[in-house]
């Protein structure tokens, strides 16, 4: 599952913000969540967190989906389970 998400540029000149959340399931049936956020069209910081069960992955989505709504960031694209994201 993904989500992507941006914010608005305080200047119309700056590109805008962005955060991407996405979690995998790995080979050994693990949990991998991917969180990447930079300025669109420039550097970007990729984290990568591992967790063993569905649920405690799913959790950590949540949870970094949600600050990321609580900073203002708007989801733009969404992609996986609806009801994991409620969006």
């Amino acid at each position: 599952m993904r989500i992507y998400m941006q914010t608005l540029p305080e200047v119309a000149t700056e590109a805008p913000r962005y955060v991407q959340i996405t979690l995998e399931q790995d080979l050994f049936g693990g949990w991998t969540l991917y969180r990447e956020s930079g300025v669109q069209g420039g550097k970007a910081s990729l984290k990568r967190e591992v967790h063993i069960t569905h649920d405690s992955a799913l959790a950590a989505f949540e949870k970094a989906r949600d600050a990321q709504l609580k900073k203002g960031f708007k989801v733009m694209f969404s992609q996986g389970q609806e009801s994991a994201h409620g969006r």
